[in-house]
Parts: C-alpha cells; sequence; structure tokens
C-alpha cells in the first residue's frame, strides 16, 4: 500500500491510496478522508460509490463532502469505479457506459470481464479489510451511498449485506439495471443472458424478494435527462410501496444529474447516515 497525495482539509486529511487488490487483479487506487476526530481514535466509516466515467478522485473534489464529514466525525472512502491497468478488458468500442469505468459493483461471471471484474467482492469484503487494518476507521459502524451507477452499487449491496451498513442513500440511482439500457448492456455482459442471476444485481428485485429493512433515502432531480429512461425512479417507489418496505424518496426541483445536484444534498445525506451510526451506538 502506498499513500500517493494527502492534503489537510477542515482540519482533517485527505488521502489517496495506492495497492494492489487480490479480488480485482490488479492495482487499484481509493481516496479516504479521515476528519479531525481520527485523530483521537477509530471514527464510523462512509462508503461512496461513483458513477459511470468517474474515478475516486471525482467525488472528493466536487461534492464538497469532507466539511460535513468533519463535522459529524466521520471517515469517507472512495474507491475507483472498475478495475484498471494493463491486461484488464475494456469495451471494444470504446463506449464511456462499460468497461473501464463501468464497474458495475458486480462480480463478472462472463470471459473476459470475470477475470478483474469482481467489484462487488472488492467493496464488500477486500476493501473494509484493508481499511481496518489500516486506518483509524471502524468497519463495524458503516454506512453506504453513491451517485448513479455508484448508487446502484450502494442500494444493491447494502440490500445484500443488511449487517455489514446501518443506512444506505443514493443520488440519481439506476435503481432497476435490469431494465434499462445500460443495466441491461452491462449485466448481459457482465453476467450473461440468463436475466434470474441479474436479479442478485437489481435493487428493485431485492426488495421484492424481501430484503431487509435498512433506513433508505434516495434523492433524485425532476429535471435529469436520465430519469425516465435509464433511472426510473418510479420503479422503486413501486416496490417499496408493493413491499410495505421503508424508502424516504425525494424529487429534487430543477436538479439534474451533475455533480451540482450532489454538493446540493450531500449534508443532508451524511447527516442522515451519521443519524444511524449514532442509533448504532446507542443500541451496542
Amino acid at each position: 500500500m502506498e499513500v500517493l497525495n494527502r492534503q489537510r482539509c477542515f482540519e482533517g486529511e485527505q488521502l489517496r491510496v495506492q495497492h494492489r487488490s487480490q479480488s480485482l487483479d490488479c492495482d487499484m487506487t481509493f481516496s479516504l478522508y479521515l476528519p479531525p476526530a481520527a485523530r483521537g481514535g477509530v471514527v464510523p466509516l462512509l462508503y461512496w460509490l461513483s458513477g459511470l466515467t468517474c474515478t475516486d478522485e471525482n467525488f472528493v473534489q466536487k461534492a464538497g463532502a469532507q466539511r460535513y464529514a468533519a463535522e459529524h466525525g466521520v471517515a469517507i472512502v472512495a474507491p475507483d469505479t472498475s478495475p484498471r491497468g494493463e491486461g484488464v478488458a475494456d469495451d471494444p468500442e470504446g463506449a464511456w457506459d462499460f468497461g473501464l469505468g463501468a464497474g458495475f459493483y458486480v462480480n463478472a461471471t462472463e470471459s473476459p470481464w470475470d477475470r478483474h471484474y469482481r467489484m462487488y467482492d472488492y467493496i464488500v469484503d477486500e476493501l473494509p479489510a484493508l481499511l481496518a487494518e489500516e486506518f483509524p476507521v471502524d468497519v463495524e459502524r458503516a454506512s453506504i451511498f453513491g451517485h448513479s451507477m455508484g448508487g446502484h452499487g450502494a442500494l444493491v449491496i447494502a440490500l445484500r449485506n443488511p449487517a455489514k451498513f446501518q443506512s444506505v442513500s443514493a443520488f440519481a440511482p439506476i435503481v432497476a439495471p435490469s431494465q434499462c439500457p445500460w443495466g441491461e448492456k452491462a449485466l448481459g455482459q457482465y453476467l450473461g443472458p440468463d436475466r434470474e442471476n441479474w436479479k442478485n444485481y437489481d435493487s428493485c428485485a431485492l426488495i421484492e424478494a424481501g430484503a431487509l429493512q435498512l433506513p433508505m433515502l434516495v434523492d433524485q432531480g425532476d429535471a435529469d435527462d436520465f430519469l425516465e429512461e435509464q433511472l426510473r425512479t418510479g420503479l422503486l417507489e413501486q416496490a417499496c410501496a408493493d413491499t410495505g418496505y421503508e424508502a424516504t424518496i425525494r424529487y429534487q426541483s430543477g436538479y439534474d444529474h451533475s455533480y451540482f445536484f450532489i454538493s446540493s444534498f450531500v449534508g443532508s445525506h451524511i447527516a442522515f447516515h451519521a443519524r444511524a451510526l449514532e442509533h448504532s451506538l446507542a443500541e451496542d
């Protein structure tokens, strides 16, 4: 493991770290914000999963989240969105919605993707173990959030691992990748043609199958160009209504899909997670 960069930020530290990933079989980079409270002991952890074309740096440079993380005393880790490096397969046509920068947080089962594209295992198992060993973060007190493809990843990972996360939130998530062009392209190539296998990475399908309740918050801009075709937030509303799954789903007037949207509401998301993490500590 190598710390590539270290900057002071709101009395804490913003780090960029590179390490060799066993699950992805390549070098990976993640960004980690440690609040000032981390100097006095371990702090709760938020995972941020970014969207298509992003790296680990987009969120930490654009969202303005460090201010709120410092106030609430939580760390935020932002991993990259896919494996990278020599030998890692990419979309043969160089498309931006598949391959490099578009790992969709799944464990690929189809060749050639299955060699490197195991982002689900990386987020759920490998990254937490590394963070717990190397940094003053409490991976047992963790929550997860993300944007677009990363919102999909956050919802799916939390719904499949409710014992690992105290809460989940998302900005403009792809709520049903088995029912939109982005998702059909990615899941079809990463997982193969059997759509039953896709349900393991579809938040609506997981809720309909009886996923355990977690505190859930979703923000969606009503001026988002991707809302109707790709994000399909209404399907999540319907799945929650049909099953009695409690979720706060908010449509924000005039907001689009950009980091201007994320930065406008990231403070409320971090406060939402901080409350859930504090509640878990009180229960302990």
